[in-house]
C-alpha cells in the first residue's frame, strides 16, 4: 500500500502526488484557500477567506500605523513608517540607492554586485523579478507537459534549437533556453495581466464602496423624510391646538364683554331710579 501524507491545512492523509508542491495541501484547501497577492505588500500568501485581501504582516502594520502609501520607489502601497516600504528600506541600507529596472523603467532595482543574482544578465525590480520567474515556471511546465508524447517531444526539440541557436541559456534553469526578446515579450504580457487583475479587483472594491455609500445615501433619505413627515404633522397639530385655544379665548373674552356690558347697564339703571326716588 502507497504511503500517506498529510495535508498541512484539514490534516487528512493523501497520496504524496495529490498534494501541492512548498505548501503540501490538498486539491479541496488549495480550492478553499488559494495562494493570492496581498493587496498592500504585493507578496503571495495563503487566504483564509475571501474578506481577507491582505496578508498577516500588512494587517498588523494597518493596525499599528494605519494606511499604508506608496513606496517613492517601486509604488508599491506599502510604506507604512515614512515614504519607503520597507522591501526598499531594508534594500536601500543593504545595497545602495536604486537604479532603473530595465523593465518597468522605475527607479526601483537595487544593484547586489553579484550577476548570478541577476534575471538572465538584467537588473531588474522585485515585482519584474517574480513576474519573469513566474514565466519562465509555466514554460518549463508546458515544455515538461509537451515532452510527455513523441510529437511533443518532436517539436520541443524544434523549438529548443531555434530559441537556443545562440547559445543563450537562461539563467534560472540550464535546461530552459530563452532570448531576451522572447521572454520579455512573455513578462510584459505577465506584467499586464496582473495589471489587469489588480485593477479589476480595485474597480470591484469601489464598485462595493459605491454600493455602501448608495445605499447610506438612500437611508438618510428615508431617515429625513421620515423626520420631515413628523415634523409636519406635529407643525400641524400645533396650529390646530393654537387655533382651538384662540377660538376659546375669543369666546370667553366677547362672554366677559357681554357681562361687562350687562352690568355697566345694571349699575347705569340703579343710578338713575335713586336719583328719581326723591
Amino acid at each position: 500500500m502507497a504511503a500517506l501524507y498529510a495535508c498541512t491545512k484539514c490534516h487528512q492523509r493523501f497520496p504524496f502526488e495529490a498534494l501541492s508542491q512548498g505548501q503540501q495541501l490538498c486539491k479541496e484547501c488549495r480550492i478553499a484557500h488559494p495562494v493570492v497577492k496581498c493587496t498592500y505588500c504585493r507578496t503571495e500568501y495563503q487566504q483564509e477567506s475571501k474578506t481577507n485581501t491582505i496578508c498577516k504582516k500588512c494587517a498588523q502594520n494597518v493596525q499599528l500605523y494605519g494606511t499604508p502609501k506608496p513606496c517613492q520607489y517601486c509604488n508599491i502601497i506599502a510604506a507604512f513608517i515614512g515614504n519607503k516600504c520597507q522591501r526598499c528600506t531594508n534594500s536601500e541600507k543593504k545595497y545602495g540607492p536604486p537604479y532603473s529596472c530595465e523593465q518597468c523603467k522605475q527607479q526601483c532595482a537595487f544593484d547586489r554586485k553579484d550577476d548570478r543574482k541577476k534575471v538572465d544578465g538584467k537588473l531588474l525590480c522585485w515585482l519584474c523579478t517574480l513576474s519573469y520567474k513566474r514565466v519562465l515556471q509555466k514554460t518549463k511546465e508546458q515544455r515538461k507537459h509537451l515532452s510527455s508524447s513523441s510529437r511533443a517531444g518532436h517539436q520541443e526539440k524544434e523549438q529548443y534549437s531555434r530559441l537556443s541557436g545562440g547559445g543563450h541559456y537562461n539563467s534560472f534553469s540550464p535546461d530552459l533556453a530563452l532570448d531576451s526578446p522572447g521572454t520579455d515579450h512573455f513578462v510584459i504580457i505577465a506584467q499586464l495581466k496582473e495589471e489587469v487583475a489588480t485593477l479589476k479587483k480595485m474597480l470591484h472594491q469601489k464598485d462595493q464602496m459605491i454600493l455602501e455609500k448608495e445605499k447610506k445615501i438612500t437611508e438618510l433619505k428615508a431617515d429625513f423624510q421620515y423626520q420631515e413627515s413628523q415634523m409636519r404633522a406635529k407643525m400641524n397639530q400645533m396650529e390646530k391646538t393654537h387655533k382651538e385655544v384662540t377660538e376659546q379665548l375669543q369666546a370667553k373674552n366677547r362672554e366677559l364683554l357681554k357681562q361687562a356690558a350687562a352690568l355697566s347697564k345694571s349699575k347705569k339703571s340703579e343710578k338713575s331710579g335713586a336719583i328719581t326716588s326723591p
